[in-house]
């Protein structure tokens, strides 16, 4: 598959979040069965996403590790079975070669990968064997599993723009040819516990166009989203609490008013969990 396959239609790609896992932070376990995500599938494509992104391993705080075996059991099936109704670009979220090239054996067009490359170190080989798109995405930890550190920046799209391009290089000199990356500048945890980098990212996203690849923007429901006025977490939400309950589909609005923005400053691709209300946010365009 080609990256300009996915730019026929007229920008912005909205891109639906599937995850097939017990844990994900914001919607863990409701579609962890095939019949069920499935079904979501369905009602992604329905409600006018332009990708399906299909994650079977959680990457965000305090998430679990999930071995090999596992995560191909989580979403093989699904992407086989999404393939024989639908003919949408689908996304692996996955940092693992195995898993990506199952994955693409299956149906999958895309890998998203967000260690950049640096989880492990035969996925370019895949990219490169495969022809396929391939999202690299800043993250400040080093292995796949996010921290909520408190890392101070102090210039956030300069140490970006910095870590893409040795991304990119590397990408590169393993085969993978530059027409082939999508980047993605990561968002809240992957960028720090404090909140004010997602938003100073947001604000200057036009800066990465630099580098001349189509940005992906992740906002959706993101922990930055159910901060207060000054930055601070809100430690009367029931998400700091340790449940996440129904606080964080409020930040559904949130997320599609930020991710639209982040498209008039250049952003390609947005990734949501709630597609219908990034849709309405967008309805001007």
């Amino acid at each position: 598959m080609n990256i300009k396959d996915l730019f026929k239609k007229k920008r912005p790609i909205i891109m639906g979040i599937l995850n097939v896992t017990p844990d994900s932070f914001s919607d863990g376990g409701k579609f962890n069965t095939i019949e069920k995500a499935v079904k979501r599938a369905k009602q992604i494509e329905s409600e006018g996403a332009n990708i399906i992104d299909i994650g079977g391993e959680s990457t965000g705080p305090n998430s679990q590790n999930v071995s090999l075996e596992e995560e191909l059991k989580r979403v093989i099936p699904v992407i086989k079975r999404i393939r024989k109704f639908s003919r949408l670009p689908i996304s692996i979220d996955t940092y693992k070669s195995e898993v990506a090239a199952q994955a693409l054996d299956a149906g999958a067009n895309i890998i998203n990968d967000v260690t950049a490359l640096r989880g492990d170190k035969n996925m370019a080989k895949i990219v490169s064997k495969y022809k396929c798109p391939i999202i690299l995405m800043y993250s400040k930890d080093k292995t796949p599993r996010t921290t909520k550190e408190k890392v101070e920046y102090k210039d956030i799209l300069k140490t970006i723009k910095t870590f893409l391009k040795n991304r990119i290089k590397y990408a590169e000199k393993q085969g993978v040819k530059k027409s082939q990356i999508i980047i993605d500048p990561g968002m809240g945890a992957f960028i720090s516990g404090i909140p004010k980098y997602s938003f100073e990212i947001i604000a200057k996203l036009k800066e990465l166009k630099e580098l001349g690849l189509p940005i992906l923007i992740g906002i959706s429901r993101k922990s930055f989203l159910g901060s207060d006025s000054k930055g601070v977490a809100n430690k009367s939400s029931p998400a700091t609490a340790g449940h996440l309950g129904s606080e964080i589909e409020t930040r559904d609005s949130k997320s599609a008013t930020l991710s639209a923005i982040a498209y008039l400053n250049g952003a390609d691709i947005i990734r949501t969990h709630n597609i219908k209300a990034q849709r309405e946010c967008l309805k001007w365009n």
